[in-house]
């Protein structure tokens, strides 16, 4: 890492922000992931993050999460769509995960997982949200997020290394809402496949009936706990985008009946 160009600014989408705090927020158990789309700026050193992918996690681990090659092969193919579609550059860019119950701040496997990626490109950024750090007596749930990259002292170690992160208000994209529609079948998905090895190594029945037990009060978890509130926060946003579409029109009939007055009195006045 020699001559290797740093990050000196993140520009997060606010719809993707709100993505990556929802799927932080779906477990306080273990960690979760994805990755970060967008495009970089070589030039001012610059990136901007406007989707992300959440990943399915085949081993669910309270203190570390791991990306396969083949996920992130799956995300690049995922930003060539985007870029199809957009019509405009877009790759991976960086990875987040989440630190329930933690500090923000990467540990050192963190740091050495970001310093592999910076390998293959310099610009490649990892973010962390931090949740449920708030006091469980007064049900607080303090959410902090940090930006960061690898870099390596003089004595060789890695530390890591503070990037500006800023995020930019935007409206709620299409691919970034399927994004938040998917999440309860990724969570589905894990639990069942989860419950699914547990079942493969035992076939005593009382036992097998325990795991199913368990495997739905799981899903039971997931759908009251997930996905009816995210469905109500997405009916929530859809009347506050149409009762503002409301507000724009109104505006947009008042600007029209003052233009044709205006034009009125023009004519008027050219006449005499």
């Amino acid at each position: 890492m020699e001559t290797e160009k740093y990050l000196k600014r993140v520009v997060l989408a606010s719809d993707v922000y709100a993505v990556c705090i929802q799927h932080a927020l779906t477990t306080e158990k273990q960690e979760i992931m994805g990755l970060l789309i967008g495009q970089t700026d070589e030039k001012k050193c610059m990136s901007v993050i406007s989707a992300c992918k959440i990943l399915h996690r085949s081993d669910k681990q309270p203190d570390r999460v791991e990306i396969s090659p083949e996920q992130l092969c799956e995300a690049s193919v995922y930003a060539e769509q985007l870029q199809y579609s957009l019509k405009r550059p877009m790759r991976v860019v960086g990875w987040y995960h989440s630190h329930p119950h933690i500090t923000v701040w990467p540990s050192h496997v963190d740091i050495g997982t970001q310093a592999t990626y910076q390998m293959m490109d310099s610009l490649f950024v990892g973010v962390i949200f931090s949740v449920y750090q708030g006091d469980p007596r007064i049900r607080t749930n303090q959410v902090q997020l940090t930006c960061f990259q690898a870099q390596t002292q003089s004595d060789g170690k890695l530390e890591r290394r503070e990037v500006p992160l800023f995020i930019e208000n935007t409206a709620f994209q299409l691919y970034n809402i399927q994004g938040i529609a998917n999440l309860s079948k990724i969570l589905i998905q894990e639990e069942i496949e989860s419950h699914d090895v547990k079942d493969d190594k035992s076939s005593d029945p009382i036992t097998r009936l325990h795991n199913d037990a368990v495997k739905t009060l799981a899903l039971s978890h997931i759908v009251s706990k997930v996905s009816l509130p995210m469905c109500e926060g997405l009916v929530e946003r859809l009347n506050a985008t149409k009762q503002r579409i409301q507000e724009l029109e109104s505006i947009k009939a008042d600007l029209l009946a003052k233009k044709t007055k205006i034009n009125v009195c023009t004519t008027e006045t050219k006449e005499h």
